[in-house]
């Protein structure tokens, strides 16, 4: 033994080198079977599955220009790092963006812009934008609620992202008075750090699950009474990621604890089915929403992708003989989001956000109906000019996730689906997770949510007016086509938006923080 240690002693270190890739070599050849490359190229065959493997992070930081990656680029990701870092995040020497490209938004300047008067909110809080309609007025909820923010977390579950995640969004919002959605994972001790929760669920009715998979009011009702920071709950019909296929949360990625906040079982994968348990039809569907509000006296919505009008005018219809309905109604695009899902849904099934919004107002408005909800428009509308013409379509609020996300790290690694978030914040994997400084990172959401409703604020006034509410589809430009180069939303989308009631952003700012809690 004692020469044996003393000949490997005098190997040079090439040696062992050599020795270990004669062992990968012959593995390559003999023994596995899965790989024609690496069995035909032994060694060298590696290399192109490593290259293949980090191809994502070398084109985004030495291939792709600025403007050029999906779904973010370089410039949009870098505005909202450094909007969450209140770092410099203005441009020099003009825009290096075509505005010429096909849908660049142009918004037309007031000649004299809208002065603020003395002793406006927007003097002291600049960033001071919160939503100009309440949810449930129209329906005397017995808990109405007016989002003291235009911009809010849109719906991502613990499961999905992990606790140090929710915890750090949570904190965010509570810090810039906006709200939390959920998403269908249920209601985590993560979302109870001081914000405003929305509380969302899908077919797999995580959270008011009873233990047969179908949904229960008690629990709902409970859930309700033991967490007042539930403001308003939300049905999911559907999400931009793969609207009209269920969910899937790997076992592997089912904790214990993720597996108690869902009511399920530990170890097995988690499958939320296409189809709702609870309702089967649009009549059924508004007997849930009316059952549901009355049980809670909270604002019930509705969150859905756009694709066949049919029902949605099914919908309409009933609103207006019964005049009752969701007290909102959350449009997600069909490009797809933080949900993992199939490149032939994320590709090619529902419309983008601006064409289903477009499509999905134009029902409403044409049965007078508008101002009884709540509009929310939830796809890459994360930037103050996206925000401005979204405002002069109709919606009254704004959901961002991916936008959140990158705002506490996310780094568009695009491995949300994989358990390996290299940032921590779309994975189960401890190690990961605590790199997230959660005051830091919340400090962050929180600072995004301030710049960029500053900024929309100043881009209202640019345009003369005093709250986003007031746009209409007149101040808005979007390059169509060489034959006839920008048309104004109203000619592009054929309709005008409804006039939003308005009276002031100082009445808003009493009734927040002059008239109390309530807010309405």
């Amino acid at each position: 033994m004692e020469a044996f240690l003393n000949t490997l002693s005098s190997v040079p270190w090439w040696g062992y080198v050599l020795g270990i890739l004669g062992l990968v070599a012959f593995r390559d050849i003999f023994i596995q079977k899965s790989h024609t490359l690496s069995h035909n190229y032994p060694i060298v065959g590696h290399l192109r599955y490593w290259l293949e493997s980090i191809g994502p992070e070398m084109r985004q930081y030495f291939v792709a220009n600025n403007r050029e990656e999906l779904p973010f680029n370089r410039i949009e990701r870098g505005w909202i790092y450094a909007s969450a870092k209140k770092e410099n995040n203005y441009e020099g020497f003009g825009t290096d963006r075509d505005i010429y490209e096909h849908q660049h938004i142009f918004v037309k300047n007031q000649m004299m812009a809208f002065k603020t008067p003395e002793g406006h909110p927007n003097e002291e809080h600049k960033d001071f934008v919160p939503c100009a309609k309440i949810m449930g007025a129209y329906n005397k909820r017995r808990k109405p609620y007016r989002p003291a923010s235009v911009i809010n977390v849109s719906a991502m579950s613990f499961g999905s992202l992990s606790a140090a995640a929710v915890e750090a969004l949570n904190k965010g919002v509570a810090k810039a008075q906006a709200f939390h959605n959920t998403g269908e994972g249920g209601l985590s001790p993560y979302h109870k750090q001081g914000g405003d929760i929305v509380f969302h669920f899908g077919t797999g009715y995580f959270g008011v699950r009873s233990s047969d998979g179908n949904f229960s009011l008690e629990k709902m009702k409970q859930l309700v009474e033991d967490n007042p920071c539930i403001k308003a709950i939300e049905i999911k019909l559907s999400q931009g990621a793969k609207p009209g296929k269920g969910g899937v949360l790997p076992g592997a990625k089912l904790t214990r604890e993720i597996a108690e906040i869902r009511g399920v079982e530990v170890g097995k994968d988690v499958l939320s089915p296409a189809t709702h348990k609870a309702f089967s039809n649009v009549p059924e569907l508004m007997q849930l929403i009316e059952t549901i509000a009355e049980t809670t006296g909270l604002p019930v919505g509705i969150k859905g992708a756009i694709g066949k009008l049919d029902q949605w005018e099914e919908l309409a219809e009933i609103m207006l003989k019964t005049g009752r309905g969701p007290d909102f109604i959350a449009v997600d695009g069909g490009e797809g989001g933080t949900g993992a899902a199939p490149p032939s849904f994320a590709d090619h099934v529902s419309l983008p956000w601006v064409y289903g919004f477009s499509e999905l107002y134009k029902v409403f408005q044409t049965r007078n109906l508008t101002n009884r909800i709540v509009f929310i428009g939830s796809g890459k509308l994360g930037f103050p000019a996206k925000a401005a013409m979204a405002f002069a379509m109709g919606v009254d609020c704004i959901n961002v996730a991916r936008e959140a996300m990158m705002s506490i790290g996310c780094i568009q690694a695009q491995v949300c689906h994989t358990n390996k978030c290299p940032a921590g914040i779309a994975t189960q994997n401890k190690w990961r997770q605590n790199g997230i400084n959660i005051p830091l990172k919340s400090d962050r959401l929180a600072q995004y949510f301030k710049t960029f409703r500053k900024e929309l604020v100043e881009i209202t006034h640019a345009a003369g007016y005093e709250h986003p509410c007031q746009f209409t589809m007149h101040d808005i430009q979007v390059n169509v086509d060489d034959i006839d180069l920008t048309r104004n939303l109203r000619t592009t989308y054929g309709y005008n938006k409804t006039e939003v009631p308005f009276e002031s952003t100082k009445m808003l700012y009493d009734c927040e923080y002059l008239g109390g809690k309530d807010f309405i």
